[in-house]
């Protein structure tokens, strides 16, 4: 599939996913159907699960984060963990196949729980574009920041990725006494202001009939004293104000980082449908069962190697998405109907 995309504050356009050094504008008839998403790839474990998403013929894999396990400031140590990561022979065949974008989180950035203030964060920006084959003339490679917006198919049946940078720009944790808890700072942000600009302008009269908003963070979880946008609580509300406001068709929310999934769902005021954020981690490794509270969350948590599938119904009228969250073997962990 063809993909037209769209970098930075000013729009500049980039035919990004191809090795062409021309930088152009294309777009596909065909829409893209069916978002395979994922996170959390420790290059070094075994990875079972490229076959099953390979199997499902997607038009489309976002990478969400920690998509190596990097954690280093030195460069050609990222490098390498990445063509480890790279040479995986099914996930070949997946490369061969679909169209792959992505975003990074923290390892995979440079360091755990990391921000702004992470020195090498240039360097390791260009590490991460080199893995998603962004081509060396592509507006991204200049952009401060990995943020980028990805358009499928015409009108009438487009599907706009938003892919959210939560490292570049946000600003150190906060923690409690213990130093260990994350604790809210409602005076600190994560996008930064040139990534606020360019996400409003990207949703402002947006023609998408489906708006995915990535995220490495999860989004809508409150509870739990992990990384989350929470931690941020006036840029998690800013950021719903902004979909209130600009009221895109179709929006739901993707997010890794917790070696879990789950679905949570909110009311967002203006929206005029259920806000959903579908947390799929991870593709390696798995945290231990274990009960964990989020009011917002539907349905169970899911302790098993995993990604996510977003399927579009686009012949059903209103709109309606399906997103599972599958397994090895075939296996289906969890369904949620998304109505529009």
């Amino acid at each position: 599939m063809k993909t037209f995309l769209t970098f930075g504050i000013i729009g500049s356009l980039a035919l990004a996913g191809c090795r062409s050094s021309k930088l152009s504008t294309v777009t596909d008839q065909k829409p893209a159907t069916t978002i395979a998403f994922g996170s959390c790839s420790r290059q070094s474990l075994p990875q079972p699960l490229w076959d099953d998403i390979v199997a499902q013929k997607p038009d489309v894999w976002i990478w969400l984060g920690d998509n190596i396990y990097g954690d280093s400031q030195n460069m050609d140590t990222l490098r390498a963990k990445y063509a480890v990561q790279k040479a995986n022979p099914v996930y070949q065949q997946l490369r061969q196949s679909t169209s792959i974008i992505g975003v990074w989180d923290d390892h995979d950035y440079g360091v755990n729980d990391g921000g702004k203030e992470y020195p090498k964060r240039e360097e390791s920006q260009q590490l991460m574009l080199d893995f998603l084959d962004v081509p060396t003339n592509s507006p991204l490679r200049t952009q401060k920041g990995a943020y980028s917006s990805h358009s499928y198919g015409l009108k009438g049946k487009r599907v706009k990725v938003l892919l959210l940078d939560a490292r570049y720009f946000r600003d150190p944790l906060k923690k409690a006494g213990d130093g260990k808890a994350n604790v809210p700072d409602p005076s600190g942000d994560i996008l930064g202001e040139a990534q606020w600009q360019w996400l409003e302008k990207e949703l402002t009269n947006s023609d998408a009939d489906v708006h995915v908003i990535g995220s490495g963070i999860q989004i809508l979880p409150e509870d739990h004293v992990y990384e989350k946008w929470a931690n941020f609580p006036t840029a998690r509300q800013r950021l719903l104000d902004l979909l209130g406001k600009t009221k895109p068709k179709g929006a739901l929310m993707i997010s890794g980082d917790r070696h879990q999934a789950e679905v949570s769902r909110v009311t967002v005021p203006g929206l005029g449908y259920d806000l959903y954020d579908i947390t799929s981690s991870g593709l390696t490794h798995v945290s231990a069962p274990h009960e964990e509270v989020n009011k917002h969350r539907v349905g169970p948590i899911v302790a098993k190697l995993n990604y996510g599938l977003i399927t579009v119904n686009w012949n059903e009228k209103p709109l309606r998405s399906t997103v599972r969250i599958n397994g090895d073997n075939q296996e289906t962990y969890l369904t949620q109907e998304i109505k529009f």
